[in-house]
């Protein structure tokens, strides 16, 4: 079978009342991001759609669900270790708003306040279970975020920093699964779909 690995487009900045988890819709830039990798993948006779359950990466997905036909999957394991916070601050504006941060995330590593083995076990069962259900020459699309994809991608290579690879909005990146179960990397961080895309201060297309 054959996994295909969205991140999802660029979402808004986003902070919650105490109680609450941010969970940020995507701009209108992320929006046309969405429908990019939405007129990539239709080529790609997509036989089922998994999302995270963050409202992000259900809308990235909602392009393909349109065009497939497809009801997507929620699969809760593939939400991104920050799902529980009160405060969302997309990567780019981390270099101003909270150089530590970034600074960590650049140099390969999850925040402190993450149990990164309990991340990487929920992640990995939750793709086990994508593959266990989707067996022969299935193509799967899965919607995700830049933690959950590397960490896998982490394991998969045995790559000790979870956060290895930078992954663009809406890049994809493919794993193929033999039937005997062995995993390959196919590709990592596809962008020629959203290329003209990717500068958040890119001006929102008018058609």
């Amino acid at each position: 079978m054959r996994l295909i690995l969205v991140r999802h487009a660029l979402p808004h900045r986003s902070s919650s009342e105490p109680g609450a988890v941010a969970d940020p819709a995507l701009t209108e830039l992320g929006l046309h991001q969405a429908g990019r990798v939405a007129e990539a993948l239709t080529r790609e006779a997509v036989d089922a759609i998994y999302v995270s359950p963050q409202l992000r990466a259900r809308q990235t997905a909602e392009p393909l669900v349109r065009a497939s036909g497809l009801e997507p999957t929620v699969a809760p394991g593939l939400a991104e270790f920050d799902a529980a916070d009160r405060h969302y601050v997309p990567v780019h504006e981390m270099v101003e708003q909270d150089p530590a941060a970034w600074e960590r995330l650049r140099a390969g590593y999850l925040p402190d306040y993450v149990d990164v083995e309990a991340f990487g076990d929920r992640v990995q069962r939750t793709f086990a279970d994508i593959v266990a259900a989707h067996q022969g020459r299935s193509t799967v699309a899965c919607f995700a975020h830049a933690g959950t994809i590397n960490i896998w991608l982490a394991r998969l290579l045995g790559i000790a920093r979870p956060l290895a690879f930078p992954l663009e909005y809406t890049s994809i990146t493919r794993v193929g699964v033999s039937r005997d179960g062995r995993h390959a990397v196919r590709t990592v961080n596809e962008i020629g779909h959203v290329l003209d895309l990717l500068d958040p201060r890119t001006p929102v297309p008018t058609t």
